[in-house]
C-alpha cells in the first residue's frame, strides 16, 4: 500500500492547513523529548522513516542520520529530499540489518501502527540501539482518534488499516518488549482534525506540549543505557548564560 501516490498524498497532507500546523507541534514535541540527547558523532536510527520529513528535521538537529523503511517508493521519496545527508537502508521494521549496539538512538515515529509484530518491532530497535528510543504513536484515546472512530470514512489510505494505540497499551507494549519504564512522555493536539488551525481559539488548545497523554500524537522516550543521558554542553552553557 506504499505506493508512489501514497508517498505523493503523505507529502501533501503535511502542505495543506491542517497538516502543516500537526507537523509543526510534532517536530516540537519530538524537539522537546530529545532536547537532553547528544548531537556531534551521535548515530541515530529513525525506523519507518518514509518520505524523510522527520529525519532531515533530525539532522538539522545535529544527529548523523541512518533511514530505514520498507517501502521502495517512501524511500525514493527520502532520497531526494536528504540526498547525500542520511544513509537510508530498504529493510523490514522487524528484522534490522544493522550489528547489536550500532546506533547511539533509535526513533519510531508512528510506524508501530503498521507492523504485524510492534513487539519484535521494539525489540529490534533496541538491539541495535545503545542509550534511548522514542516512540511517536496515534492516540486512539484522543479526540482526534474518536473522530476517526465515529467517521471511519475520514480515514483514507494506509490510516485507514493502522492499529491505534491507547496511552495504556502503548505502556505495557514498552514494558512487555523492552523491560523499562518510559523515562518522558508528551503529546500535542489536543482537539479534533478540524480544530488544528493558526486562529484563536483552536491554537491555544492544540499547540501547547503536553505533559499527559491526550493528545492526537504521542510520544514515549524510552532508556536503554545505565546511565542517563547527559544534557549536551551548549545547552548547560544556554542555562548558565540565562542564570
Amino acid at each position: 500500500m506504499w505506493d508512489n501516490e501514497t508517498a505523493r498524498r503523505y507529502d501533501a497532507w503535511f502542505q495543506t492547513p491542517p497538516g502543516a500546523f500537526a507537523l509543526t507541534r510534532e517536530i516540537r514535541l519530538i524537539e522537546r523529548l530529545t532536547s537532553d540527547w547528544p548531537r556531534r558523532g551521535q548515530r541515530l536510527l529513525e525506523i519507518g522513516c518514509g518520505t524523510g520529513i522527520f529525519l532531515d528535521v533530525l539532522h538539522g538537529a545535529g544527529f548523523d542520520v541512518t533511514g530505514l523503511d520498507a517501502s521502495p517508493a517512501m524511500l525514493e521519496a527520502a532520497r531526494r529530499r536528504l540526498g547525500a545527508k542520511a544513509d537510508l537502508h530498504l529493510g523490514d521494521a522487524g528484522h534490522l540489518p544493522f550489528d547489536d549496539n550500532a546506533f547511539e538512538f533509535g526513533v519510531l515515529l508512528t510506524v508501530l501502527e503498521f507492523c504485524p509484530d510492534p513487539a519484535l518491532a521494539l525489540r529490534e530497535a533496541a538491539r541495535v540501539t545503545k542509550k534511548a528510543l522514542l516512540v511517536g504513536y496515534l492516540n486512539r484515546c484522543s479526540c482526534y482518534g474518536l473522530s476517526m472512530r465515529l467517521f471511519p470514512g475520514s480515514a483514507r489510505g494506509p490510516l485507514a488499516q493502522a492499529h491505534w494505540f491507547t496511552p495504556c497499551g502503548m505502556g505495557r507494549l514498552l514494558r512487555a518488549s523492552l523491560g523499562r519504564r518510559s523515562q518522558r512522555a508528551g503529546s500535542v493536539l489536543a482537539g479534533p482534525k478540524a480544530s488544528w488551525r493558526e486562529a484563536a481559539p483552536w491554537r491555544q488548545i492544540n499547540a501547547p506540549i503536553l505533559s499527559l497523554p491526550v493528545g492526537a500524537y504521542c510520544a514515549d522516550v524510552v532508556s536503554l543505557a545505565d546511565d542517563p543521558v547527559m544534557t549536551p554542553l551548549p545547552a548547560l552553557k544556554a542555562k548558565a548564560c540565562l542564570g
